[in-house]
């Protein structure tokens, strides 16, 4: 799922690529590795060790919900009790849990100038890098 923030035509941004995730996730890694193959600069985000702010994870939910950002699927999620994950009915709940939980965000969580995607394939970021 990709979203994009406007422009005013006529306006060159120069590009700027962030990814977010942990080093030791494969998905991170074949994101980065793909990334590298096709000479694509980009910063990486570890949110394990560098954190995450509250504003960044607002960010991300004003482009993306957050069933895309919370990994329901994962270890992290599973272990919750049923009680704390029934809580997750907001943006706000959604957010104090990322915090609170990094690993359970979805992973890797992509911003290329402001267009957010999560998740990676070879033909997702095909896709997001020829256009």
């Amino acid at each position: 799922m990709v979203c994009y923030r406007s422009s005013a035509p006529g306006i060159n941004y120069f590009m700027t690529i962030t990814i977010y995730g942990i080093p030791n996730c494969d998905t991170v890694k074949k994101a980065r590795t793909w990334l590298a193959e096709h000479q694509q600069e980009f910063v990486f985000h570890d949110f394990k060790k560098q954190g995450l702010s509250r504003d960044i994870v607002a960010g991300w939910l004003q482009h993306l919900s957050r069933d895309v950002l919370v990994n329901r699927k994962g270890t992290t999620w599973r272990a919750l009790s049923d009680e704390r994950k029934a809580s997750i009915v907001d943006d706000e709940a959604a957010i104090a849990l990322m915090l609170e939980s990094p690993s359970v965000i979805k992973r890797p969580v992509l911003d290329k100038n402001g267009a957010f995607s999560v998740g990676f394939s070879d033909a997702q970021y095909q896709q997001i890098f020829t256009s």
